[in-house]
């Protein structure tokens, strides 16, 4: 068979190729402590597991699903991106798909057009510059400063904009856990109207921001007309396995997105739907929980980084991700990668996540307090020992 130059342009994700390495070597019988995947390991809460309980039983799963999503659901993320968000929208604004990345990945179909220009963070989640390969385009990663908390480098972004066809944004930030503030997007946004560009507003970790207030591009002035939306329930309910996932958008984009997925997925099934609505207009206790968890464990990981000589961490302001950096030990991330990995702990090279990502490694602590400081003391004697090579 002869692939297109699409296809062969896809690249993994790094976090499920380390997952798969460290799932066969426990396969083997060797323990690994997971600090490499982006998921909570919390159980999804108990009223949510009722909820699709009852709604096996109220016969869901009976018959397909409208492929924008369920008109109950729409309804409840609509009024829930209102009061969170502050930007106007109905049910006819949304589309729900199986999870975020469906989302994302008909966004940059339905805009970007073979040779177009795409930019998005640097370093940022893979499937950006992977999705702006795939439909052709040129892909510009923009460089996230860490003196700056991880915030866009400006100059760059002002400098790449004209003739762009879609900008992406994703704060709270994977992998830095930066966090893009109300001036920096209002900068962002000026910009984006004066060059009259569309924007991608990846918000997946919206509910996991510990310093200051969630603020979405889609509010400010000339935006609502020219933002899509993208979030999703995994991180916040811990409702990975469920994928629901959902963009918000202006009417015209989101009808087109809906005969896109009624292409390719069809539709979400109705029991992950049902639970959704009950995730968000139930009890938020136990994201509350959660996030004091994670809380916890953000202070626990990086005064244990910033303890090991040769790596600086700076607080992650939001997410559930530590981004060290690691230049002053004169070792590679895929060094650092591998011989953890062979010492039983599983984490990220920086640069899996773009070039700009060269210096750092990318530990989740979406596990327990146990865990990390077991995974923390293992890194610190074992550090000295990575070859230089890699």
């Amino acid at each position: 068979m002869k692939f297109t130059r699409g296809i062969t342009s896809l690249q993994p994700e790094g976090a499920f190729v380390v997952l798969a390495k460290a799932k066969a070597l426990e396969a083997e019988g060797k323990e690994v402590i997971h600090l490499e995947i982006g998921q909570p390991d919390f159980p999804t809460p108990a009223h949510i597991v009722a909820g699709a309980k009852a709604a096996l039983d109220e016969r869901w799963t009976h018959g397909y699903t409208p492929s924008l999503g369920v008109m109950p659901l729409r309804e409840c993320l609509a009024k829930e991106l209102r009061e969170s968000r502050g930007v106007d929208w109905g049910p006819e604004n949304i589309v729900v798909a199986p999870g975020a990345k469906p989302v994302i990945m008909a966004v940059v179909q339905a805009l970007v057009e073979p040779g177009s220009k795409v930019l998005y963070p640097d370093p940022g989640f893979p499937s950006y510059h992977s999705l702006a390969a795939f439909v052709g385009a040129k892909g510009v990663g923009i460089p996230l400063v860490e003196k700056d908390c991880f915030a866009f480098d400006l100059e760059v972004l002002e400098r790449e904009l004209p003739g762009t066809s879609l900008l992406i944004l994703n704060s709270p930030q994977n992998p830095t856990g930066g966090v893009l503030g109300r001036e920096i997007l209002g900068r962002i946004a000026e910009m984006a109207v004066r060059h009259d560009v569309s924007v991608l507003s990846d918000e997946v970790y919206s509910r996991i921001i510990y310093d200051g207030t969630h603020h979405s591009i889609a509010s400010f002035p000339g935006m609502k007309e020219r933002t899509v939306l993208v979030d999703g329930l995994s991180k916040t309910y811990a409702m990975t396995g469920w994928r629901v996932g959902y963009g918000a958008g202006p009417k015209a984009l989101i009808d087109k997105l809906g005969l896109y997925l009624n292409n390719n997925t069809s539709c979400v099934n109705g029991v992950a739907q049902a639970s959704a609505i009950v995730a968000i207009e139930g009890t938020q206790e136990p994201s509350q929980m959660m996030f004091e968890e994670f809380k916890a464990r953000r202070s626990l990981i990086v005064d244990g980084l910033n303890d090991i000589d040769g790596l600086s961490c700076v607080l992650p302001r939001g997410a559930f991700y530590a981004f060290p950096n690691i230049s002053q030990t004169g070792k590679s991330g895929k060094a650092i990668s591998d011989h953890m990995l062979d010492c039983g702990v599983a984490l990220l090279p920086g640069d899996d996540f773009g070039p700009a990502g060269e210096g750092y490694i990318r530990l989740s602590y979406a596990n327990s307090q146990e865990n990390i400081s077991r995974a923390l003391g293992i890194l610190k004697e074992e550090l000295p020992k990575v070859s230089s090579g890699g």
